[in-house]
């Protein structure tokens, strides 16, 4: 039995589509959201709801760990659900991370992708790392209403993946835990996926290039045919434009941060991953932009 967590979201959803006829228990808050798919179940709990999770997880071998959307209190929620799992028997989590995750990384959000790594680890439980780099719509998502993106992004370059390239490699991952015999020589820890050759790895999952913002926006303006630029802009003035929304501190941190990880060069490696584990190569920008 493959749990999902977030399987009503953008991702959640991608990868569950591709796991159809496979037994699978759908965890959501709101089970009127949950997508229908043939051989799944739905179990309603949240991020960090010990009990409704150890209910929802009771059966449950592998569990498929998307990450909770950013809050001040992400890490504490997700350290709660990965508790739950393994007070549930869940013997395997493939985890939603992020490139570069560490405690000091420039992306603030990539820190507590590194933290809820640390803590998977220290339970015991077998483990498998997705760690994603920004989405190929994150750049889409910056053309402001005048044509411009904005951000202190510099002339760096970002390896960006599509959301359905990183599903193609978590189904692949899951299926191949759902049909690999345990290991008996694995003794109490063995599971479904230990003789898996991506238990205790970690992967990172980009597109096949990297691209600067410019090159982005060149890109959009042939697509579009209106004029995109890219504008570069210095962490003071990308903190003032963006406080300007009235959002926390730490969310606004994340924003800024995600283009200063661009500058810096801690998103820009290339990863052969999407095609070494599903066959298939990365969707790159301008396919992405051509298929919107």
């Amino acid at each position: 039995m493959i749990g999902v967590t977030g399987s009503t979201g953008q991702l959640g959803s991608r990868i569950v589509a591709r796991l159809a006829g496979v037994p699978l228990r759908l965890i959501v808050r709101d089970p009127g959201r949950a997508p229908s798919v043939p051989g799944a179940t739905v179990a309603q709990a949240a991020y960090g709801e010990h009990a409704a999770l150890l209910n929802a997880l009771d059966g449950v071998d592998v569990l498929m760990l998307l990450s909770a959307s950013e809050s001040a209190d992400r890490v504490a929620l997700h350290k709660a659900t990965v508790d739950a799992a393994v007070a549930a028997g869940v013997r395997r989590i493939v985890y939603t991370s992020f490139v570069g995750a560490s405690p000091g990384t420039t992306f603030t959000f990539a820190r507590d992708h590194w933290h809820t790594e640390q803590h998977i680890r220290s339970t015991g439980v077998d483990f498998t790392f997705l760690r994603d780099n920004l989405y190929l719509d994150f750049v889409l998502g910056g053309v402001g209403q005048d044509g411009v993106i904005r951000g202190p992004a510099g002339d760096g370059r970002v390896a960006a993946v599509s959301r359905d390239d990183v599903a193609a490699v978590a189904a692949t991952i899951l299926h191949t835990a759902n049909s690999t015999p345990a290991d008996p020589s694995a003794g109490s820890s063995g599971s479904a996926g230990s003789v898996d050759e991506h238990v205790g790895a970690t992967y990172d999952l980009t597109g096949p290039r990297a691209f600067t913002l410019a090159e982005a926006a060149a890109v959009l303006t042939d697509a579009w045919g209106r004029k995109i630029r890219y504008e570069p802009e210095t962490l003071d003035e990308a903190y003032r434009s963006r406080e300007s929304y009235g959002a926390p501190a730490w969310e606004v941190a994340g924003w800024v941060t995600s283009y200063a990880a661009i500058a810096s060069g801690e998103l820009s490696q290339v990863s052969t991953a999407v095609r070494d584990i599903t066959g298939v190569e990365p969707t790159g920008f301008e396919e992405y932009v051509r298929a919107q």
